[in-house]
């Protein structure tokens, strides 16, 4: 498997990400329906957003972690005090667990990232007993990511690059309404439910918003790196201008909406 999404820094990903994972992580958990005493995989933990949540949300027996990155699973390692959690580098496209191994399998805001969505799912389901659950949330980029589409909206007239990207971005796997229901059920898991979360992005500044992207992270941070000097410097002036929209630098709230869907192992 292959994951597209970059990363250079754990510290770069949580300014640019995991504060928001984190913010969506426990919802996310009550919607999948956790409880105490369960066996959980969390399929792409990233820094741990989701990984450390559960302990907090129930007194479960053993949370396994794995990621494609190298970098999230050693910083993931480094934080962990936990017992009850182990985290690993494996591959979402071929858990290495056996059949029926746990009581549930979540992945939080991964599977658009994840190219063979639907194999990933299939693993998630076989490695989860009879009567437990699979869940899964992705970020809704087309319509639920207006801080994102601020920056690409903004950056597609300049670009045909970013317009290329603008294209990707917003209609990844998974983001489609129904999109993931469909992919459960075709994956023959049951009683298939799909819903929307929402939280909201607090910037402090454009620099808060804006530093991880500058830095490279992320796919979107990825295609500014890539620009030489007299687009950077366009690019940069113009998203900050879309930021401050008028008004002065400073804090900015953005809503943010997940995708979620969840099904029953047979």
């Amino acid at each position: 498997m292959t994951s597209s999404f970059n990363v250079h820094k754990a510290s770069g990903y949580e300014q640019l990400m995991g504060r928001w994972s984190r913010k969506l992580a426990p919802p996310f958990i009550a919607f999948a329906g956790v409880k105490a005493g369960e066996r959980i995989l969390d399929v792409g933990c990233g820094t741990g957003s989701l990984t450390f949540a559960l302990p907090e949300a129930a007194n479960i027996s053993e949370v396994a972690a794995i990621d494609y990155s190298p970098v999230f699973v050693e910083e993931a390692q480094r934080r962990n005090k936990d017992p009850r959690i182990s985290i690993r580098q494996a591959d979402a496209c071929a858990l290495p667990f056996p059949d029926s191994r746990f009581d549930r399998a979540l992945s939080l805001l991964v599977l658009h990232f994840v190219p063979e969505t639907s194999k990933a799912v299939a693993e998630m389901r076989r490695v989860v007993r009879s009567g437990g659950g699979v869940a899964a949330a992705v970020w809704d980029h087309l319509g639920g990511m207006p801080a994102m589409r601020m920056v690409l909206d903004t950056m597609a007239p300049l670009d045909e690059a970013a317009a290329q990207l603008r294209s990707h971005y917003c209609f990844q796997p998974m983001m489609r309404p129904g999109e993931m229901r469909q992919t459960f059920i075709a994956q023959g898991l049951r009683d298939v439910e799909e819903t929307s979360m929402l939280i909201r992005m607090d910037y402090a500044s454009f620099d808060d918003f804006w530093a991880p992207i500058a830095a490279g992270e992320g796919p979107l941070g990825k295609y500014v790196a890539g620009l030489d000097k007299a687009r950077r410097a366009k690019a940069d002036e113009a998203v900050m201008s879309a930021y401050e929209a008028g008004q002065p630098d400073g804090p900015r709230s953005f809503v943010a909406v997940a995708w979620a869907c969840r099904g029953a192992v047979p």
